[in-house]
C-alpha cells in the first residue's frame, strides 16, 4: 500500500503525513471472511483485551458521559409524510461511534439499518457497515461489511464470560433460542471450554431448532450429543453453561422466566436478551455484566423501572441498585475480573448470571484486528478518496 494512512501498525502518537492523498480499504463480506472475521478464538482473545481496556477507561463512546450505545432514528406509528417509514419490530437506523485505546488507537462507527420485513426478501434483519478512521485526522482507513463483524464480536462476549466465570470442567450447554446469537455464542463456548460434550436446544419454532442442530453437528463433530429438548426448563436443568437469547415483547410478564430449582450449582447463565429470574435465584447468584456503565447510561434514557422497557438483565440490575435492593458493588464488571481487580469464580458451586448488551468499542477492536490482517495479507480493494481535497 502506498499511503501512510493504510499502515498496518498505527502508532500511538500523531503521525505526520507529508501529502494530502487519502486512500482507504474496502472490504466486502467475502474479503472479511478471508481476513479472519469468523476466527472465534482470536475474537474471544480480542474481546477479553477490549473489556480490560474498557474497565480501565481507555475508550470513548457517544454521549456526554462517553457510554452511550449510539444515536437512533425513531419512526412514527402511522404515516405522517408520504414515503416516510413507519415503526415496526426492529425498524430503525442507528449510528454507533467509538474510540478504543491500548494497542488499537482507532476510531470508527457502525451504521445499522434494521427491518424484520427484510427476511421476506431473503435478507438479514439488519444490514450493517463499519467505517474505521484515523484517530487524529479522521480520515477513513477502511469501509467494511459488518454483519459478520458484529455477529462474531457479539458472540465472543459470552465466550469471555465463560472463560472467566464458567467451571473449567463444564460439559453440558443449554441453548434457549436457536438463532444466530446462540450460534456464535456456542462457537465462543467451544473456544474456551473445549471439553463440552452435550448441547441441549429449546426454541419456539421447529425449523429454527432443526437448522441449529444441523449446523452444530457439522461445525462441532467432536460434541457427543446435540439434541432438542422440550422447553426452557429442560435446557436449563443439569447444564453447566446456559445461553438465553429469546426476543420478547416489552414487559417483564413476557420475558423468559428461569426458576431457581432448575439451576445447577456452579452454573454460568449467559443472558443476551430479555430475562426474568426467581427472586431467590437472584439473591444467591453473582451478577456480572460485560460493562455495567452501558446499562447505567441506557437506563437513564428509559422510564423507571427501565427493565419493563428493555428487558436485558443488566438493566434490571440498574433498577435494583436504584431501588436499594442491591448494593452497587454486587453489580460486577467482567473487565475488572479480567484485570484482577475483583476475583472471578471462587468455588465450584457459585452461580453466575452474566449480562451481554453489546457496545461499539467491540466493533472497533475486532474491525481493527481484521483490517490489519487484510493489510498484511493483501486482501480488499484500495479506493481513493482524493489526491488533494477540493476544500481545505
Amino acid at each position: 500500500m502506498d499511503s501512510l494512512r493504510l499502515c498496518p501498525t498505527p502508532t500511538k502518537g500523531h503521525t505526520a503525513v507529508s501529502d494530502t492523498k487519502i486512500d482507504f480499504l474496502y472490504l466486502s463480506e467475502p474479503d472479511m471472511i478471508r481476513a479472519g472475521v469468523t476466527n472465534m478464538a482470536e475474537c474471544v482473545d480480542t474481546m477479553s483485551d477490549m473489556l480490560g481496556l474498557f474497565a480501565e477507561g481507555d475508550y470513548r463512546m457517544a454521549g456526554t458521559e462517553n457510554n452511550s450505545h449510539g444515536a437512533q432514528i425513531f419512526f412514527p406509528d402511522e404515516e405522517i409524510f408520504p414515503g416516510m417509514p413507519v415503526d415496526g419490530p426492529d425498524r430503525r437506523f442507528m449510528a454507533m461511534p467509538a474510540y478504543l485505546g491500548g494497542d488499537y488507537q482507532m476510531a470508527g462507527c457502525k451504521w445499522y439499518g434494521s427491518n424484520v420485513e427484510n427476511k421476506k426478501q431473503g435478507l438479514p434483519r439488519s444490514i450493517l457497515m463499519f467505517t474505521l478512521n484515523d484517530k487524529d485526522t479522521g480520515a477513513p482507513l477502511a469501509i467494511m461489511s459488518a454483519n459478520l463483524l458484529s455477529a462474531y464480536r457479539t458472540g465472543a462476549i459470552p465466550g469471555v464470560g465463560a472463560r472467566y466465570l464458567a467451571r473449567e470442567d463444564a460439559k453440558v450447554v443449554g441453548i434457549v433460542g436457536p438463532g444466530p446469537m446462540n450460534r456464535t455464542s456456542l462457537e465462543s463456548f467451544m473456544a474456551v471450554r473445549p471439553g463440552i460434550t452435550t448441547v441441549k436446544v429449546s426454541g419456539r419454532g421447529q425449523g429454527g431448532i432443526d437448522t441449529f442442530i444441523s449446523w452444530a453437528k457439522k461445525k462441532f463433530p467432536q460434541i457427543e450429543t446435540i439434541e432438542q429438548v422440550t422447553d426452557m426448563e429442560a435446557a436449563v436443568r443439569g447444564s453447566d453453561i446456559v445461553s438465553i437469547a429469546v426476543p420478547s415483547p416489552m414487559g417483564s410478564e413476557n420475558y423468559p422466566h428461569v426458576r431457581d430449582e432448575w439451576v445447577k450449582p456452579g452454573a454460568f447463565i449467559c443472558c443476551s436478551a430479555h430475562l426474568k429470574l426467581d427472586e431467590s435465584l437472584t439473591l444467591r447468584s453473582r451478577h456480572v455484566a460485560d460493562a455495567r456503565k452501558i446499562y447505567q447510561a441506557w437506563a437513564e434514557e428509559l422510564p423507571e423501572p427501565a427493565h419493563e422497557t428493555v428487558g436485558i438483565w443488566g438493566i434490571h440490575l440498574v433498577d435494583r441498585v436504584r431501588e436499594g435492593r442491591m448494593a452497587p458493588e454486587q453489580f460486577e464488571d467482567v473487565g475488572e475480573i479480567i484485570r484482577g481487580i475483583t476475583p472471578g469464580r471462587t468455588n465450584d458451586d457459585e452461580i453466575f448470571i452474566y449480562s451481554v448488551g453489546g457496545m461499539p468499542v467491540e466493533d472497533i477492536a475486532w474491525a481493527t484486528k481484521v483490517y490489519r490482517n487484510a493489510l498484511r495479507d493483501g486482501i480488499g480493494t484500495k479506493l481513493n478518496l482524493w489526491d488533494a481535497p477540493a476544500l481545505a
